[in-house]
């Protein structure tokens, strides 16, 4: 056998009959960062620590079923001839899209509950969760998911990608464009933008932080989608992910200009966590 087409074992370790994912452990990893820096920058915006723990324990277990569903829905070809399999969330099969939708709805009643402002605890978690997705596509990369087209050898290695991701896109007998790595490095450059710019006085508006998560993901998403092979599709042959991603870039900038336009009272991110 080609040593190149060798791919990295899925499975961390085991736990007797356990069997321990790499997938399960950059998804967790990613959850510890998002919510220790979530919990740092929330004290000084005036959220507890308190608020933060309570909310994502409701959030990341629903979040991880929507994503779930939302992936099923759209494979069910595949799923309503093989039911045992929907639950099996830990050979990858879950969709950043459903779990966003299903996260924002817990943090939306939560904070509504707690008189906490939707938009102060949103620009708060907000880069944490695509430093989060981020680290998440990592999970992808061991399972050998989310690739994009056939390529060469050549074309990998003028990439200057260490061997074990090149050999790692070794799948289905053919070389991959390492789309997860684009879409990781588009999250990660994205977690560092925010993380600063939210700290200019000045420069955010509540609800800015967010805004522009959704604005900046979205763009890069849509890309990175074109050039997957292993996409969720809608009627037509249309891909959901990047019909998503436009509804939801043209929907973020226009709520942005419509804030800034119709709210001159519009606090500044910096200013706190006053309900509004």
């Amino acid at each position: 056998m080609n040593k190149m087409s060798i791919a990295l074992n899925p499975i961390a370790f085991s736990l007797g009959p356990i069997l321990v994912h790499w997938y399960g452990i950059f998804i967790a990893t990613a959850v510890l960062i998002a919510v220790y820096l979530s919990v740092k920058e929330g004290r000084k915006r005036g959220i507890q620590p308190d608020n933060i723990y309570d909310m994502i324990l409701w959030a990341l277990p629903v979040a991880i079923i929507c994503a779930r569903i939302y992936y099923v829905v759209f494979q069910w070809s595949y799923y309503s001839q093989h039911l045992n399999e929907i639950v099996k969330i830990w050979d990858g099969g879950i969709a950043i899209y459903g779990a966003l939708i299903g996260a924002f709805v817990v943090v939306f009643l939560y904070c509504r509950s707690k008189l906490i402002s939707v938009w102060a605890m949103l620009d708060v978690i907000a880069p944490t969760v695509i430093m989060g997705q981020g680290i998440g596509r990592w999970g992808n990369f061991m399972n050998q998911e989310a690739f994009g087209k056939i390529t060469s050898l050549a074309f990998l290695k003028s990439l200057h990608l260490p061997n074990f991701i090149i050999n790692q896109m070794f799948i289905q007998g053919f070389y991959r464009q390492p789309t997860f790595l684009y879409e990781s490095l588009w999250d990660l450059l994205g977690f560092v933008l925010l993380m600063n710019l939210r700290q200019i006085q000045g420069f955010f508006k509540r609800g800015e932080v967010v805004l522009s998560y959704v604005i900046w993901y979205s763009f890069g998403r849509f890309f990175v989608e074109g050039m997957r092979t292993d996409s969720l599709m809608l009627f037509g042959g249309i891909r959901v992910s990047q019909l998503l991603s436009i509804i939801l870039f043209l929907g973020a900038i226009g709520l942005m200009i419509y804030r800034r336009k119709n709210d001159s009272d519009l606090p500044y991110y910096l200013d706190g966590s006053k309900l509004q």
